[in-house]
């Protein structure tokens, strides 16, 4: 902002809200503010990307289970981020300490604060960042976690990014003051979502007969999904990382634009080691989940200094990035800990390395103050950055597994956290969200359960998805009467012909007669020509298509009088 800007603002400041301070997070000019709202509403978009590499990892009678966690993410998530997330990482509140910001909960300013825009773009910038770290955990749980639990860790999981972004992004933090550097989350985003995902699948424990066959990966449900999401999660990181200049005034616009050069630059080398390990491993083959992640885990890498790399420093630490990434996720499967979608190595492996790699490749992005003037170990800045880079590693790693494991514990006394056994065979997509789909062996476990007699009044009336119930049972209907349309068709064909015995007709026709004396056909009623199925059909379908079809009406009335006609249904 300029002089006289910034001097409006604190005078419309001092009117409303006289403990406001302007700091750097709201220190924002129109186009800085354009430039923020941008990259917020794309990195939203990431959430179809996570939902869609998700769902096509784990089986089709998840699918949409893990995409309703996503959607209760942001709802859920995002509620209580609004209720006391952002306070706990940026409030100005005067008990904020080092540990945790205290102030700004139910962030609202009026109408006449001159800072109701920049609070507001910045509240949604944090918030499109807090989402992603909860949804990163979703996929670690996949396929075995109780939903209504779920919904209660989205609930509260805000608490366990919230606080740790404070101690990097918050003027209060304690890491921020130490010289810690992150620009877009390879820490507080990442590696506290990956360790939050590590911890989460380690306490649910596998899932059932995962490894009774050995650690090699399981069937993707849909492979396509999983590469469609690959690709929007790409084009999401893009206004995640250029999004973190916060703004474009200046020089920032500048960096802005190296840091969407070396995110690409970053994944290149990444999809190109994971796709040589990929064919090295599988003998000529490529094997899909170590490409996605392989590329997703450079992504991460790059992340924290996406700005601060030269081009061929970029490649390098994507690539180291990726083939950590692959080598881990057959690490945690013999290990036990069963994460359908790798969120932990991708995350949380490679967010590590990612915190790490800033003390080591780091420019000094002159005039920006990311840095504090600092440079990596390798641009001949000593010791020191690298240090501070290694202490963060080292208490987010250590706070996300802690407070997960802490936060579950407290759900599970509440809501216990894993699914039932026969609800996991059966699917979450049947039993909690009544969803069912065929030709997914649904039968047959319900087959399986049958003698163990659990209850199943709850799905048993499920209809399987892409078909109308109501239009089904008409044409069933519909077939019922033209069956019956014929079968009355050959017995008055047969019946014409006086030479069919009565035994031959009722053998060929299959209808049962029961006359109250002997038949007699008058010729008043049945002339000698043959009945037609027009002549039988006439009035088959009422005008309006008001009912169901019904025996033509031009007999129907006339066999009534015959008092030795009975109708056979």
């Amino acid at each position: 902002m300029d002089n006289n800007a910034t001097a409006t603002a604190l005078k419309g400041i001092g009117r409303n809200h006289s403990n406001y301070v302007i700091p750097g997070l709201y220190d924002l000019s129109t186009e800085d503010t354009n430039w923020v709202l941008t990259s917020s509403f794309i990195i939203f978009t990431m959430q179809t990307g996570f939902g869609m590499l998700e769902s096509g990892c784990v089986s089709i009678k998840n699918e949409v289970n893990i995409m309703m966690k996503n959607v209760i993410d942001i709802v859920l998530g995002g509620f209580t981020y609004w209720l006391f997330g952002y306070g706990m990482s940026f409030g100005r509140g005067p008990l904020s300490n080092p540990f945790i910001a205290i102030g700004d909960f139910l962030l609202d300013p009026p109408v006449g604060d001159a800072l109701m825009g920049q609070i507001f773009a910045a509240f949604l910038f944090q918030l499109s960042f807090a989402t992603t770290a909860t949804t990163i955990v979703s996929g670690a749980m996949a396929e075995r976690c109780n939903f209504k639990a779920y919904c209660l860790f989205s609930f509260l999981n805000t608490a366990v990014y919230c606080i740790p972004a404070g101690w990097v992004w918050g003027e209060h933090g304690f890491l921020n003051k130490l010289g810690a550097v992150d620009i877009a989350g390879s820490g507080p985003v990442h590696l506290i979502g990956g360790a939050s995902a590590f911890a989460s699948a380690a306490m649910l424990g596998p899932r059932l007969g995962r490894y009774s066959e050995g650690f090699d990966p399981l069937p993707l449900g849909n492979p396509v999904n999983a590469c469609m999401g690959l690709f929007v999660l790409w084009w999401g990181w893009l206004a995640f990382n250029s999004g973190s200049t916060y703004g474009v005034s200046g020089a920032k616009w500048q960096y802005a634009a190296r840091a969407a050069v070396m995110t690409m630059m970053g994944s290149f080398g990444g999809g190109f080691i994971s796709s040589i390990y990929s064919f090295w491993r599988h003998d000529g083959g490529m094997d899909i989940m170590d490409l996605i992640n392989g590329v997703l885990g450079s992504l991460v890498s790059i992340t924290a200094g996406c700005f601060l790399y030269r081009a061929w420093e970029a490649l390098v630490i994507g690539a180291i990035g990726s083939l950590l990434c692959v080598l881990a996720m057959p690490l945690f499967d013999r290990m036990g800990v069963d994460d359908p979608v790798g969120a932990s190595a991708v995350h949380g492996v490679c967010g590590i390395w990612g915190v790490i790699a800033v003390g080591l490749f780091a420019d000094n992005p002159i005039p920006l103050d990311t840095t504090n003037g600092r440079m990596g170990l390798f641009k001949g800045g000593g010791w020191y950055l690298l240090g501070i880079q290694t202490l963060s590693v080292l208490c987010l790693t250590t706070w996300g597994i802690c407070s997960t494991c802490l936060l579950l514990y407290v759900i599970n006394k509440i809501i216990p956290i894993r699914m039932d056994p026969h609800e996991e065979l059966l699917g979450a997509d049947l039993t909690e969200h009544r969803i069912r789909h065929s030709q997914i062996g649904l039968s047959r476990a319900i087959s399986a359960l049958a003698p163990i007699k659990i209850d199943l009044k709850n799905i048993a009336g499920v209809q399987p998805i892409g078909i109308n119930p109501g239009h089904e049972r008409s044409i069933d209907q519909l077939r019922a009467a033209e069956d019956k349309l014929h079968q009355w068709q050959s017995y008055l064909e047969q019946v014409s012909n006086p030479r069919i015995t009565r035994h031959k007709l009722v053998a060929d026709s299959d209808i049962i007669f029961k006359p109250k004396s002997p038949v007699k056909l008058p010729g008043s009623i049945f002339s000698r020509r043959p009945l037609t199925r027009e002549g039988i059909s006439e009035g088959f379908y009422r005008p309006n298509n008001s009912e169901l079809p019904v025996i033509g009406a031009t007999i129907s009335h006339k066999l009534d009088k015959d008092p030795n006609f009975a109708w056979v249904d």
